[in-house]
């Protein structure tokens, strides 16, 4: 039954994207990167209980093995349970899913690198919607479905205020100096690059608000799907940076791969996607080129929302770039 999965799920990997144009490794590094990663499987395997210890190690040596075939850059991907602490239950992020994380990364690390300075602003326009609930005079929940159509001009540094175009009208947002809710440019730059220590910094931001303990049914590790994906769509994203997003996110229990979905613009690609409490959260890509389109969340099953197969919320990036003011377009 596992290598009936495992072979399925190679098949849909294959299916979701194509391999990402890519520089070939010198000689001798495909080897260096292999002897690497099978010590670190063993070191992690030695660290965890007997219970978790085979499906593991075993998933790991097939997403090397995908990868080398592909010549693509290979990373560790620590799936013991101290790097997310997540639920022992929640499966791994299917094979298909990394791979489609791994082509994004890749394509993003090929994204020639400009000279971004502090006095510039990040361009970006979406389209799209969003639905919220709200109490209408008689006091009843009325489901209203809100415009996320936008331009947005955010300074590199955060020292300026944010000038956010909605439907010709023009609103100043307060200057801030980068946040995971509220990141700019520089913000970004200085994530760390290593895949791991950002889906910490992530998930231990996300656990403060919909941890144990919290309100929220949200979660952390739906929470921390949600930020990557938030960060993703800022606009401008460093190239180290989103690589090392899209990294993060196949570090998370639960993400898997669909082979089509539609972005609010109406074009369609291959989706990374989570399911919880119902809903699927999807990040739409490009199959040409890797290239993030958008995201939308669907219900899977009949709530307040709306019913099934209902798209509440779906943003899709449609320019972006860097300008040197606001109100300029690339």
């Amino acid at each position: 039954m596992i290598a009936e999965r495992e072979q399925m799920e190679r098949e849909q990997a294959r299916r979701v994207l194509p391999a990402v144009d890519h520089t070939d490794a010198a000689p001798g590094r495909t080897e260096v990167r292999r002897r690497h990663l099978l010590s670190e499987i063993d070191r992690q395997t030695r660290a965890r209980s007997s219970r978790f210890a085979l499906r593991p190690r075993r998933r790991m040596v097939l997403v090397l093995g995908a990868a080398m075939a592909a010549g693509a850059t290979v990373v560790v991907l620590s799936l013991g349970s101290g790097t997310t602490g997540a639920p022992h239950n929640v499966p791994l992020a299917s094979m298909a899913s990394v791979q489609v994380l791994e082509r994004a990364a890749l394509a993003a690390s090929a994204t020639s690198q400009t000279k971004v300075l502090d006095r510039q602003y990040v361009y970006v326009r979406t389209v799209g919607h969003t639905s919220v609930l709200s109490e209408n005079k008689a006091g009843q929940m009325e489901l209203l479905r809100e415009d996320e159509g936008m331009e947005q001009w955010t300074s590199v540094d955060g020292s300026a205020r944010t000038l956010q175009r909605k439907a010709s009208k023009d609103s100043l947002l307060p200057a801030a100096p980068g946040s995971l809710n509220a990141p700019t440019y520089n913000f970004l730059a200085a994530l760390p690059a290593d895949p791991q220590a950002l889906l910490k910094l992530i998930r231990d931001d996300a656990e403060k608000n919909h941890g144990a303990g919290s309100d929220s049914t949200k979660g952390p590790d739906q929470e921390a799907f949600a930020t990557i994906g938030d960060l993703l769509r800022n606009g401008v994203t460093p190239p180290a940076t989103a690589a090392a997003l899209y990294r993060a996110a196949a570090l998370i229990p639960g993400v898997d791969a669909a082979a089509e979905a539609v972005d609010a613009a109406g074009r369609r690609g291959a989706a990374v996607v989570r399911v919880h409490d119902g809903e699927r959260m999807e990040w739409i890509f490009d199959t040409s080129t890797a290239r993030l389109l958008g995201e939308r969340t669907v219900l899977l099953e009949d709530k307040a929302w709306g019913k099934a197969g209902t798209v509440v919320t779906s943003v899709a990036l449609i320019s972006s770039g860097i300008v040197t003011e606001a109100g300029q377009t690339p």
